[in-house]
C-alpha cells in the first residue's frame, strides 16, 4: 500500500516539472511576477519598458501556457494573457508538501544529534 502511495505521489509530482522547469527562466519568472502584480496584460504591454522582443516575450508566454502556468484570449488584434490561479495553487501545494517533509527530516536529524 506504501509503495503505491509513492508511485502515485511520484507521478503527481513528475506533472507538476514542467510547470517548475518553466518558473526556473529569470525573464518567465518575472513575466509571471508583472502578471500577479498587474493583473491580465496583453503581449504588447508585457513586452513594453523591457528589452526583449515580442517574439521573444511570446515564445515565454507560449512555454507559460504550456505549462498551464498562464492562460489566453483574445481581445481584438491583441492576446491577453492572465496567471492560472488554479495552477499557482496546485504548486504551491507541491512546495508546501516538500517543506514539510524537510522539516521532518531536520527534526528527526536535531533529535540524533542531541541523544
Amino acid at each position: 500500500m506504501q509503495r503505491r502511495r509513492r508511485e502515485l505521489a511520484f507521478r503527481e509530482v513528475s506533472r507538476a516539472a514542467p510547470s517548475f522547469a518553466a518558473l526556473g527562466d529569470r525573464t518567465r519568472l518575472g513575466i509571471v511576477l508583472r502578471l500577479c502584480l498587474s493583473g491580465p496584460q496583453s503581449t504588447a504591454r508585457l513586452t513594453r519598458d523591457t528589452n526583449i522582443s515580442r517574439q521573444a516575450v511570446t515564445k515565454h508566454l507560449t512555454t507559460l501556457e504550456q505549462a498551464q502556468i498562464v492562460g489566453s484570449s483574445r481581445a481584438g488584434r491583441e492576446r491577453v494573457w492572465v496567471l492560472r490561479q488554479d495552477r499557482l495553487e496546485d504548486l504551491d501545494g507541491y512546495i508546501r508538501q516538500i517543506s514539510a517533509q524537510w522539516d521532518a527530516v531536520v527534526s528527526r536529524l536535531r533529535e540524533m544529534v542531541e541523544r
